[in-house]
């Protein structure tokens, strides 16, 4: 990403530091990724069943494959945010996602389904939420953590708010007309908005990262003038090379923690009915576990955030996974309402500290230069972990004679990979390589 400075009116007359403004605009942008978000398309699988007449497993192993092959994209849209900048991308993948949504009006087959699932997945769920990432990561350094986690529940209650409504458009219109709907909305509100409030790295603008820090002997302007830079050097953007990155223990630890907690995480909700039914958990008591899981996600979100701008994310890391290992071996034992709040509970804090680690450690561990490229070949690698992680739990009650002992089959998992998060803190893995920075 070129470092020579640009002007901007919109940058140079916010009266608040302008990140926060791109902050604003990323969880915007991460509500417009619900057509691509499982939590979207879910409400449209009965109708693709009824009015085209698939079966349940087809649409499910369609959706499977197309979010894998949608999801193999996101290194190219890493390599091009970091050349061209979130502005652009966004603004373009905006575009392409509601010409998606307009498009499954016409969907008539398995193949129209596919190709749909693939565009909504990969534009969506996938591409524009990288930038989103991207962008908040590219704005703040000192105080990333929180921005991240403030993200994530951004996300958590956009899931909370859309869905009823994509509902009740279903129920009036049907879903081809709901489909032309999204589309036109994100044509009418987020693309003028995307292309307005989207900025690239802080430096561009002659700014540096975070909203400055009042001192008590200075008395400080307000806005993006106050966090001007003092020099070529401090308007550098910093950050390991890709291939460096990928070579580090680091890169695949969290990763590796991704794809774990993702994976089994959308396995788990995806057979969280019958997971419990299993050990006699009426479904109206099951139904039950959401209240705690959206509740606690987002205050464990912000706070993981809070903890991650103070204290070393593979430290933190060894505890979410070691707390979701514990929790996966006990599931077998939940039977009461008390225990499936607890469950619920557990779940949101393990999702909550899983967003705001994931959201913030790359660009913490390797710096913003070549964020986009970075993160977007872990995000091909943690949507394919939630592909599979349905399928790896469905082993138990397919082979074993039920869930109990495929999750405690994977339950060391994530524990192994807690230990080697405390070897890592311990031994500060790749220390020379992330202290010399391999720039380039």
């Amino acid at each position: 990403m070129a470092s020579s400075n640009v002007s901007s009116v919109l940058v140079e007359r916010s009266p608040v530091y302008y990140g926060w403004v791109v902050l604003s605009i990323s969880t915007l942008g991460m509500a417009a990724t619900l057509p691509g978000q499982t939590a979207g398309i879910s409400l449209f699988i009965d109708a693709f069943i009824e009015d085209l007449g698939l079966s349940r497993s087809v649409v499910s192993w369609l959706y499977t494959a197309a979010t894998v092959i949608g999801s193999l994209a996101l290194p190219l849209a890493g390599r091009l945010l970091d050349r061209y900048g979130p502005r652009r991308v966004a603004v373009a993948l905006i575009a392409l996602l509601a010409i998606s949504c307009v498009g499954m009006r016409w969907v008539s087959g398995w193949v129209g389904v596919f190709v749909g699932f693939m565009c909504l997945r990969g534009f969506g769920q996938g591409a524009l939420s990288l930038v989103n990432n991207h962008a908040v990561n590219l704005w703040f350094e000192r105080r990333r953590g929180l921005a991240v986690g403030v993200l994530g529940v951004g996300m958590a209650g956009a899931t909370a708010l859309f869905p009823p409504l994509m509902e009740m458009g279903l129920q009036a219109y049907g879903w081809q007309t709901t489909y032309l709907i999204m589309g036109g909305l994100l044509v009418v509100i987020m693309l003028p908005l995307g292309a307005l409030l989207y900025r690239d790295a802080p430096e561009r603008y002659g700014l540096s990262p975070d909203p400055p820090v009042a001192s008590p002997n200075q008395e400080m302007a307000s806005g993006a003038a106050s966090s001007k830079t003092t020099g070529a050097e401090d308007a550098a953007i910093r950050g390991v090379r890709p291939a460096v990155a990928y070579r580090t223990w680091t890169f695949w630890l969290f990763t590796g923690a991704g794809v774990c907690t993702a994976g089994f995480g959308t396995g788990l909700l995806f057979h969280h009915f019958s997971i419990l039914e299993e050990v006699g958990v009426a479904r109206g008591r099951a139904a039950q576990f959401f209240v705690p899981l959206g509740v606690v996600t987002g205050l464990l979100n912000v706070g993981t955030g809070w903890l991650v701008d103070r204290y070393p994310p593979r430290l933190l890391l060894a505890g979410q996974l070691t707390l979701f290992g514990a929790m996966m071996a006990l599931l077998p034992a939940v039977d009461t309402t008390a225990e499936v709040w607890a469950y619920g509970g557990v779940f949101g804090v393990a999702q909550g500290m899983q967003g705001a680690l994931l959201g913030s450690a790359y660009a913490y561990y390797f710096g913003r230069a070549h964020h986009g490229t970075i993160r977007g070949l872990a995000n091909t690698v943690f949507i394919g972990g939630t592909a599979i992680g349905p399928a790896v739990l469905a082993l138990g009650p397919d082979f074993l004679g039920g869930f109990a002992p495929i999750l405690w089959i994977v339950t060391p998992i994530p524990l192994v990979l807690a230990l080697a998060a405390l070897v890592g803190w311990g031994m500060d893995w790749d220390a020379g390589v992330l202290e010399r920075g391999e720039e380039g």
